[in-house]
């Protein structure tokens, strides 16, 4: 049975001792399709359709018709001059770290605040990773720390733009230049986001972006890589994308490959190319996706101003001239103010009807499968991290352990200008605010993480 603590109303009360929530408002449907998009994709389905392509529904190329349109109109939307579709956001990733030769137990600096698709492209293309520390409010990559940890074997770093916030581009771009190093962006989570006026995946030498149902440009599922180096460009092609035939031209087919890669131009690849259905609905889905981006951040910022005066709660603040985007809003819970856990303080939020969580409970360096001589299943990975002699679990990453303990997410597909969904989202968070004495007791009395709603 819920406590019941005091003589409170049921209004007031928390939902999580007994009381009525606020209630979540309700979220918008997402990914929203419009009607040209599933009409385009029908005709793509329909017998007779694309008669100028032999197989319609093989794409191999940009000489596809809709493989052509979305890289050309995502690559003028990044202002790079090349990109490559393809089949996931980590398959783009890949592309990345394959097109630039980075191979052969090469070190890369990154970051282990963050999702394993970004690292384990590394592990995939023969790499090891190298972590460090990132900004305790951001969670994003430290500058002075991947400086720090530039050794003899460092070829390459790569920088997630989490949450859809733009790391210091400015910085990692003139280290990795100093150093002579190959500089990777993951924008899966950041379509859009600006630092100092230009859009992410301009900065590195190639950039990889998730386009999975859940993410900002969203598609069924898919991922591209942008670049503006031709180099790199169709080195990728001829190891991540199929060589094609007389009747469905391939990647080796198109204007400007270069001869010298002739040789090399087989079928010992990795099967990363875009599906047509998804290449339209990429095209679609990007005519979209500012004014889509412009509402979340107004959204976000309605919500962050209201929440203002919950002491038990703060949001980053960003540079004025950078930009994020908002795939996912992250806050950072205050314990010296609450009193409580952070476990106690999300089941109560949820409890009202806020969509709360952890993107990151656990950060990647203390990864049991990242463990030199680790008893899980041998992968790809197991011998290479081995031989590299990393103990990833004995880094002390300070500034990531206090965003881990502190970070409080909500995926925001809040895709409509909806002040009262923000105000409703506020409540929540007013509501557990007043009442932490409550919670603080029930901890007392039970122990954190003891409570469960209704």
């Amino acid at each position: 049975m819920p406590d019941i603590v005091g003589t409170r109303s049921d209004a007031t009360r928390l939902a999580l001792l007994g009381g009525a929530p606020v209630g979540a408002p309700e979220r918008p449907a997402f990914p929203r399709i419009t009607d040209r998009a599933r009409r385009r994709v029908d005709a793509a389905l329909a017998d007779g359709a694309m008669p100028e392509v032999a197989n319609r529904l093989v794409g191999l190329s940009n000489a596809h018709p809709a493989i052509g349109e979305a890289e050309a109109a995502i690559a003028a939307w990044h202002g790079v001059d090349r990109c490559l579709t393809t089949s996931t956001g980590e398959a783009s990733l890949h592309a990345c770290l394959i097109g630039l030769e980075i191979t052969g137990g090469a070190e890369v600096i990154t970051t282990p605040y963050t999702y394993g698709c970004s690292t384990s492209p590394i592990l995939h293309n023969d790499a090891v990773p190298v972590f460090v520390d990132v900004d305790p409010v951001t969670g994003l990559l430290d500058p002075a720390a991947v400086e720090a940890a530039i050794g003899p074997r460092t070829e390459a770093i790569l920088v997630t733009h989490i949450y859809g916030q733009p790391a210091d581009m400015t910085a990692l771009r003139a280290i990795a230049d100093r150093h002579g190093l190959a500089l990777v962006e993951d924008g899966s989570q950041a379509h859009g986001a600006r630092h100092r006026g230009t859009r992410v995946g301009a900065f590195g030498d190639a950039a990889g972006f998730s386009c999975m149902g859940g993410k900002l440009l969203a598609t069924t599922e898919a991922g591209y890589m942008v670049t503006r180096r031709d180099d790199v460009y169709w080195k990728t092609v001829i190891s991540c994308q199929h060589a094609g035939n007389a009747e469905v031209p391939g990647r080796a087919a198109e204007a400007g490959f270069p001869s010298d890669l002739n040789p090399f131009v087989d079928s010992l690849i990795y099967s990363y190319r875009i599906n047509v259905l998804s290449a339209i609905l990429l095209t679609e889905q990007l005519a979209k996706l500012d004014e889509e981006n412009a509402n979340r951040t107004r959204n976000r910022d309605a919500l962050v101003g209201m929440l203002a005066d919950v002491p038990s709660i703060s949001a980053p603040v960003y540079p004025d001239d950078d930009e994020p985007v908002y795939h996912i809003v992250s806050l950072n819970f205050e314990p010296e103010h609450a009193g409580i856990s952070k476990a106690t303080y999300l089941k109560a939020l949820a409890a009202e009807g806020a969509p709360v969580f952890s993107y990151v409970e656990t950060p990647l360096h203390r990864l049991e499968r990242l463990r030199p001589q680790t008893r899980a299943p041998r992968v790809m990975w197991t011998d290479r991290i081995t031989r590299a002699g990393i103990d990833y679990s004995a880094l002390e990453l300070p500034g990531c352990d206090h965003k881990v303990e502190r970070s409080i997410e909500m995926s925001w597909n809040w895709i409509d200008d909806d002040p009262a969904a923000m105000r409703r989202l506020a409540d929540c968070f007013e509501k557990v605010d007043a009442q932490l004495p409550a919670l603080r007791e029930h901890e007392q009395r039970h122990g954190h993480g003891a409570l469960s709603a209704g």
